[in-house]
């Protein structure tokens, strides 16, 4: 049985068309840019907004039938909600805006069970401040606490990391995946960060406009996304139209008509000769030619153009190339060491392959969005 299912529809004031679920222990995460509707699907979950349209169920409990008119008041649902601004009372102490959402317990299991949670969270022995003397990462310890003494079902996390420095978001991802192998409980985790869906998510949602787009695991969704909206949403930069020339199910190619090129591609025979699609390919699997080594994967998809911009950042410098006799432009990273050693300048005529296992291609796509994750 699923842990949590969710199928939510409606056209306004928020549009809404999503379904997904999640399992035990599964950590799920919800991607997408302002105005996407995370907060949105958390709140209707959590029972603190009610949808026109659809259906939330739980370990078989049904929190949720529009069909019916049934609606379980927030109350009466077993969710842990960590709010992206935590929501902390300043005039109790941290003890006690945990021990408010103890209702469940007798009053004298109360302290105990503080104890207990604090423990949990990293914060043994500051029961007895107020949140005006914790540090951000602190009071968010206390919201994920106080979202944990319910002993919830589920565990919602919208957007928690984003009100803290670099140094104690990295702290704070850490405990949530040491804090997760503790927890046989779905938890629904908010966040536009796409590193960060990458290093947490067991899965990720794509959702744009309160539509879900894509589901499945971070590697997948990136590096396969279903169509060019999911590519463009998850920053993908080397997205380009084709159309397809042939099949070789021999050799397992498809072959891919783009400006003057054609390309060699993994065999996808679903998509028949002369259909124009999208596709994409990471800039990690554009692969340089070098003046000093050629190497036989020149031969691998060879395109040729020069260096219309050479940014180094760090490591790696990153190379916008423009194609000869196209207005296509291709983005490519490459070590910084190799840039110099090449002498790679704006303006230099260059060579590169691009790898036939990494482009993916796609149906093709009506409109692309114009929002972008960060």
């Amino acid at each position: 049985m699923t842990a949590l299912s969710i199928k939510l529809n409606q056209t306004g004031p928020i549009p809404l068309a999503v379904e997904f679920c999640c399992e035990e222990g599964e950590l799920l995460v919800l991607a997408g840019p302002s105005g996407s509707g995370k907060t949105t699907i958390l709140r209707s979950i959590a029972g603190l907004y009610r949808p026109e349209n659809g259906t939330i169920e739980c370990r078989g409990s049904r929190w949720l039938d529009t069909s019916t008119q049934y609606f379980m008041p927030p109350q009466k649902r077993s969710a842990g909600l960590v709010f992206q601004h935590y929501s902390l009372f300043p005039h109790l102490s941290a003890g006690n805006n945990v021990k408010i959402a103890m209702g469940h317990l007798s009053a004298d299991k109360h302290m105990n069970r503080v104890h207990q949670l604090f423990d949990l969270v990293n914060l043994e022995g500051l029961e007895n401040r107020y949140p005006s003397e914790l540090s951000g990462g602190q009071q968010q310890r206390v919201a994920l606490a106080r979202a944990l003494a319910r002993e919830p079902a589920i565990l919602l996390l919208d957007e928690p990391f984003s009100a803290v420095d670099q140094v104690t978001r990295r702290k704070l991802r850490q405990e949530l995946v040491r804090l997760r192998m503790k927890l046989n409980i779905p938890i629904i985790l908010v966040t536009h960060d796409l590193d960060e869906a990458r290093m947490l998510a067991d899965r990720m949602c794509i959702l744009h406009n309160g539509s879900s787009l894509q589901t499945g695991i971070p590697e997948i969704v990136m590096s396969k996304p279903a169509n060019a909206e999911v590519a463009y949403l998850v920053d993908m930069v080397n997205v380009f139209s084709g159309e397809i020339v042939r099949h070789d199910a021999v050799k397992k190619l498809t072959y891919l008509k783009w400006n003057k090129y054609e390309l060699e591609c993994v065999l996808r025979e679903e998509f028949t000769p002369e259909t124009t699609v999208d596709w994409i390919i990471p800039p990690e699997s554009i692969i340089l030619h070098r003046h000093d080594r050629p190497s036989r994967g020149e031969r691998e998809n060879p395109v040729s153009g020069f260096i219309d911009q050479s940014i180094p950042l760090g490591e790696n410098t990153s190379i916008i190339m423009k194609l000869n006799g196209c207005a296509d432009v291709l983005s490519l990273n490459i070590p910084t060491h190799t840039a110099r050693r090449n002498h790679l300048v704006e303006g230099e005529e260059i060579n590169v392959s691009l790898l036939t296992e990494a482009i993916h291609l796609m149906p093709k796509a009506n409109k692309l969005s114009e929002n972008r994750l960060s």
